[in-house]
């Protein structure tokens, strides 16, 4: 376990000994939305619910790998209820950033995600947002990323070297995204 999940395991109480499932079932568990904001500040860039190179939001609800869907998990609604306090958080970015999947950014790296902007790719950093629409179907809407980048951001990824910013995010961009 590396220090940060170490540190957010001892913060909300977690155990991690054990491999059984029960123990395993025991480990750091999420339970509120300040938790899980907690969570996403602290790693910086967290994957919704698919396994990856940065930790899975879903995974620490639950305290363990989740096989198949979160969907099918018997704490789904917990985990729903979590993942919709997430996205609604105006401190998080939602976006395809990791593999192409759900991810949430802490807007304390959104100046480091616009200086790599061009090496990323724009079209992973667009804002991704669930709708419902009157006639009940679910859609998924889009925000380019040169949409909701606040000018003060931008001025503040101008100021950072690529060097600086690819730091700030962390290894596994450099190595699998860019």
């Amino acid at each position: 376990m590396n220090l940060a999940r170490r540190r957010l395991a001892i913060t909300l109480g977690c155990t991690t000994r054990g491999p059984d499932r029960m123990q395993q079932e025991r480990r750091c568990k999420i339970k509120t939305a300040d938790e899980a904001i907690e969570f996403v500040r602290e790693h910086g860039v967290v994957l919704e619910a698919a396994r990856g190179p940065v930790p899975s939001l879903v995974e620490a609800i639950v305290g363990a790998s989740v096989r198949g869907s979160w969907w099918g998990h018997h704490r789904a609604p917990e985990i729903f209820q979590l993942t919709r306090a997430i996205r609604s958080s105006p401190d998080v970015l939602v976006c395809r950033l990791v593999d192409r999947k759900i991810t949430y950014v802490h807007r304390r790296l959104w100046p480091a995600l616009a200086r790599l902007a061009d090496d990323v790719g724009t079209d992973r950093l667009a804002a991704v947002r669930d709708v419902h629409t009157a006639e009940g179907k679910h859609k998924v809407e889009t925000t380019p990323f040169a949409r909701w980048l606040a000018d003060d951001v931008r001025q503040v990824a101008e100021q950072l070297t690529r060097a600086e910013a690819a730091a700030q995010m962390g290894s596994w961009l450099t190595q699998r995204e860019m």
